[in-house]
C-alpha cells in the first residue's frame, strides 16, 4: 500500500489503500487546504518529477532540498559532529543520489524536527539511515505515520551530543523546538529555528507568528516564552527553514531586539 503525500504541506501518511479522507494538518488553522481541494501525491511519483538537492552552507553544516519547490518549500540542514551527525528539519523527497551523497558527509545518525509542518518523509529518512527521530511529547498527535523510530522527548531541553541541544519554545505549535549547535558559525554558536523564529526579509529581526500563511499572530507572552527558551544559549546565527534566510551575525540581540519590536506594534 502506498504512503500518501499531501500536496499542500508535504506530509507523509501511514498506508492506504485508498489517499486519506483529508489532512488534518493542512486543516488546522495555522495552514490550509489546496485552493483546488485535498491533492495527493506519492514519493515514486514525487521522485519523477522532482530531485533532492545538496549544498554546503558553512563548515560542518549543508543545506539538504527540492527542485522544483514543493509544498511549504522548506530545506533541511546536516549538522556534522565528531561523535554523528543530525539532521534538522525534513523535506519530502529522499532518493538514491541524495542517500549516496549524504552517506559520504557521515551519515545521520539522528533526526529532530522543529514542528509538524515539516514531518514530510521524515520515517522514509529515518529508515534509509537507520536513525532515530526526536519530537516534543506535545506533538505526537500531530505525527501522520508513527513508527518505533520516533523519539517522544519531554520537558524544556534535550541534549544529543558534542554541544547539540534541543529547546522546546512553544509559540507556533506548543511542542515546537529550536536546536542549538554551540561549535557552529565558527565556534560562536548557531541556532537552527525552522520558522519558530523567524528570520525577516532585511535579515536583521526576526518575527513570531501562530500562522504564516493564515496571518494569526502570537500573543505577546508566548513570543516571551520563546526568547526565554534560548535566552540561557549564547548564539551569534540563526538559521531559518529556507535557503539565504539567515542572520549571520549578532543573532542573540537581532531576536531580543525584534521581540520589544513585536510586542510593542499588538500592543498598540
Amino acid at each position: 500500500m502506498p504512503h500518501y503525500i499531501c500536496v499542500t504541506c508535504g506530509t507523509q501518511f501511514a498506508a492506504s489503500d485508498a489517499p486519506p479522507p483529508n489532512c488534518p494538518i493542512c486543516e488546522d488553522e495555522r495552514q490550509y487546504v489546496n485552493w483546488d481541494g485535498q491533492q495527493w501525491t506519492t514519493l515514486d511519483d514525487l521522485r519523477t518529477t522532482h530531485r533532492t538537492v545538496i549544498k554546503p552552507v558553512e563548515p560542518n553544516l549543508t543545506g539538504i532540498g527540492m527542485e522544483p519547490g514543493f509544498a511549504i518549500n522548506q530545506r533541511a540542514l546536516l549538522v556534522q559532529t565528531p561523535h554523528g551527525n543530525v539532521l534538522w528539519d525534513c523535506i519530502t523527497t529522499i532518493d538514491d543520489a541524495a542517500i549516496e551523497a549524504i552517506q559520504a558527509l557521515g551519515g545521520i545518525d539522528a533526526m529532530a524536527i522543529s514542528h509538524p509542518h515539516y514531518y514530510s518523509s521524515m520515517v522514509e529518512w529515518s529508515h534509509a539511515f537507520d536513525a532515530p527521530i526526536y519530537l516534543h511529547a506535545d506533538e505526537r498527535e500531530w505525527v501522520m505515520r508513527p513508527d518505533d523510530a520516533i523519539v517522544f522527548w519531554q520537558g524544556e531541553t534535550h541534549a544529543l551530543w558534542d554541544g547539540i541541544t534541543l529547546i522546546r519554545c512553544g509559540g507556533h505549535f506548543d511542542g515546537a523546538q529550536v536546536l542549538h549547535w554551540a561549535a557552529g558559525a565558527d565556534g560562536k554558536s548557531a541556532l537552527l529555528a525552522g520558522d519558530v523564529i523567524m528570520v525577516a526579509n532585511d535579515r536583521a529581526h526576526v518575527t513570531f507568528m501562530y500562522s504564516y500563511p493564515n496571518y494569526i499572530p502570537l500573543s505577546a507572552s508566548k513570543v516571551r516564552r520563546i526568547v526565554a527558551a534560548v535566552e540561557p544559549f549564547a548564539y551569534d546565527r540563526i538559521y531559518a527553514a529556507w535557503w539565504n534566510r539567515t542572520i549571520f551575525t549578532d543573532a542573540k540581540a537581532a531576536v531580543k531586539r525584534s521581540a520589544e519590536r513585536y510586542i510593542k506594534a499588538i500592543a498598540e
